[in-house]
């Protein structure tokens, strides 16, 4: 091989060897960083271990391109892990934009999944896990109705996912959750959906809910703008760039429920302006096509073939 290029911490120290071993420059994309997510856990969340942080340490000395997601997690890379600036580069990456389309529209996405057409319908998609925020969602949810009875009537919150490691601790909290709240009546839990069937999960939702606690990027909130669904994220990470916020959708600070109600009872009341949101969620979401994600990582490519052999920093 003239390049490896390895993707998250685990990956990144097989590629460190095989780069030494044949004197190859490595590429790497974190993803996820294990300090980042540590500055900012989720109530019930478990710390990312030592160990990762190391390994991500190592990696990042001995790489000789590194891919950030954003600038922000350039950033990061920097700040927290002494990268060298020169040697970081950042490419957002892509979403299928012929998969993940408006297709036949919400309608006929609630026909085929069986959802009920009146039905104000707000959307989480991803691994059921604290730092994910479903629970930040289904407190919003209980602050809604609670405010705005005629809402409860109407609303429908699906988490569709599963979670990590098979250990349903998380789902049963969240059902405990929704029962403490009066809603577990509006609250549907959805096992995780295949790639054909989540693009009718995306554009059968009058919202997607993204209220992750740190996010490299938030792949899901592009996807689901791509169908033509509005995106209401956290204001974290990779997500500032991912939802234009008062184009695409709308960018939260914090996590307390009750702002995260009251922007999404504002939105689900005002139907012209999810339309308009709606539109400019497909504008925003043709910027990251695969194309151009593919253009931007050939491009480092091409730089570090370039170098002189003699110039790659030996990883011994």
């Amino acid at each position: 091989y003239d390049l490896i290029h390895s993707h998250y911490w685990i990956s990144g120290q097989v590629g460190l060897l095989a780069a030494q071993r044949w004197n190859v420059p490595l590429v790497h994309t974190m993803h996820t960083m294990a300090k980042v997510k540590n500055k900012s856990l989720a109530d019930h969340d478990k710390p990312e271990p030592v160990a990762r942080a190391i390994g991500e340490e190592q990696i990042v000395a001995g790489a000789q391109g590194l891919i950030a997601n954003t600038d922000a997690e350039a950033a990061n890379l920097v700040s927290l892990y002494d990268a060298c600036p020169d040697r970081v580069h950042v490419v957002a990456p892509g979403v299928d934009l012929v998969h993940f389309s408006p297709g036949g529209g919400r309608r006929e996405a609630r026909v085929q999944l069986g959802l009920n057409q009146e039905s104000l319908i707000l959307a989480f998609v991803g691994r059921v896990q604290p730092h994910k925020g479903p629970d930040v969602l289904i407190a919003a949810a209980g602050e809604m109705v609670k405010h705005d009875p005629v809402l409860k009537s109407k609303l429908q919150v699906l988490i569709i996912g599963g979670v990590s490691g098979g250990d349903g601790d998380e789902l049963n909290r969240l059902r405990t959750l929704a029962k403490f709240l009066g809603i577990d009546d509006r609250v549907k839990f959805i096992p995780p959906a295949s790639r054909e069937e989540l693009p009718h999960w995306y554009r059968a939702a009058d919202l997607v809910c993204v209220p992750s606690h740190s996010e490299s990027f938030g792949l899901v909130a592009l996807e689901a703008q791509a169908c033509g669904t509005p995106v209401v994220a956290a204001a974290v990470g990779g997500l500032r760039t991912a939802v234009a916020d008062g184009f695409s959708g709308s960018l939260v600070d914090g996590h307390d429920p009750r702002s995260w109600s009251s922007v999404l009872t504002r939105l689900l009341h005002e139907p012209q302006r999810r339309i308009s949101l709606s539109m400019g969620a497909l504008e925003h979401a043709r910027r990251f096509g695969w194309e151009a994600t593919a253009r931007g990582t050939i491009d480092i490519y091409d730089q570090l073939l370039a170098e002189p052999r003699a110039a790659i920093r030996s990883l011994a």
